[in-house]
């Protein structure tokens, strides 16, 4: 893949993907969507604690990586994390019991919106330091290298952690070792409450591998079908032994950095121009309507996805509270 600024639309018969794969892209960013509505609405409640980041506005990112990967790919990635793990399978109820703190969440209520973890699911975290997750996403593609099992590892980071040591440390090693991995930077303008324009000297950050020989491409990120594009040569870059790549996906989020975050850094009409010019889940929509697919079934869809979360709410209300117990459990591992 070539080293490029373009951003060109991608159209449905550029990929010729079928109308049930739309459907599934689209269930796909409508669950997260929801599920960080319902969200934010229990944290108002003051059902969820701590940090809470919601992904809105972002959803087409990790669904169209997440379609481009094989079984066995590991993930990674920031304390915006609620996403990422809808989309690499993990269920809503365990999600939304680890928010909550209760006994049944992926982490037994201990780690909270920014620490959850899925083995099973190849889902190593939520991590709540800025860019710490990106040594460990190129520890994870060496181990891939070193047992020689075909796999990737997709690493996501923020626009935010992208001027940090330890990301350029990686980038090295990665190149150096030609690791199997692709890091996809989530550019959504603002890290914390800093524009990328006052924070980063260049603001297409996709060059930021060049120094260490890793090409890079910039990507409509609220494009789903352009970011599953990105994602299937990008992940075939790095699985058939050429080294690390960078995807530097151009997205936006609709909330503030946390729910703490008022957001007054930005005006209501750039959030309102985004939302009504560049919406990833209706701009899919807008195309499969015109396509053919029926209003009804695409509604049939909102209204299963919103029992779903629904039902993930409730269930994280019904469950007890971790045992006091518990603090002392899950300190030392076994090795």
């Amino acid at each position: 893949m070539a080293v490029t600024g373009k951003t060109t639309p991608v159209e449905f018969a550029d990929l010729g993907v079928p109308p049930k794969k739309l459907l599934e892209y689209y269930r796909g960013m409508l669950l997260i969507r929801r599920f960080e509505e319902r969200a934010g609405q229990m944290y108002g409640m003051g059902l969820i604690g701590g940090f809470c980041h919601l992904y809105i506005g972002q959803e087409a990112v990790v669904v169209g990586m997440q379609a481009a990967l094989k079984e066995g790919d590991t993930i990674v990635t920031s304390y915006r994390d609620h996403g990422h793990m809808l989309a690499c399978g993990m269920d809503p109820n365990g999600v939304m019991a680890e928010l909550t703190g209760r006994r049944s969440g992926y982490s037994h209520g201990k780690g909270g919106s920014m620490h959850m973890f899925s083995r099973e699911k190849n889902f190593f975290g939520g991590h709540g330091i800025v860019g710490a997750q990106v040594p460990i996403g190129t520890g994870l593609a060496f181990a891939h290298r070193y047992r020689e099992n075909g796999l990737i590892c997709v690493t996501y980071l923020g626009d935010g952690a992208i001027n940090q040591g330890q990301v350029y440390e990686s980038f090295n090693m990665a190149s150096l070792w030609k690791l199997p991995i692709v890091y996809v930077i989530e550019n959504n303008r603002y890290g914390m409450g800093t524009s990328i324009d006052r924070a980063s000297a260049r603001t297409d950050l996709f060059h930021r591998g060049m120094a260490y020989g890793i090409p890079g491409e910039q990507v409509d990120g609220m494009n789903v079908l352009a970011v599953h594009e990105a994602g299937l040569a990008a992940a075939e870059h790095a699985r058939s032994g050429q080294g690390p790549i960078i995807l530097e996906m151009l997205t936006y989020r609709y909330r503030g950095h946390s729910m703490s975050d008022p957001a007054k850094y930005r005006t209501r009409e750039e959030v309102d121009r985004m939302r009504s010019e560049h919406d990833p889940i209706e701009q899919l929509r807008h195309r499969m309507l015109e396509g053919g697919t029926a209003e009804a079934a695409l509604k049939e869809i909102d209204n299963e996805v919103r029992k779903r979360v629904a039902a993930a709410a409730q269930f994280a209300q019904d469950c007890p509270e971790p045992d006091p117990a518990e603090l002392w459990t899950d300190v030392l591992v076994d090795a």
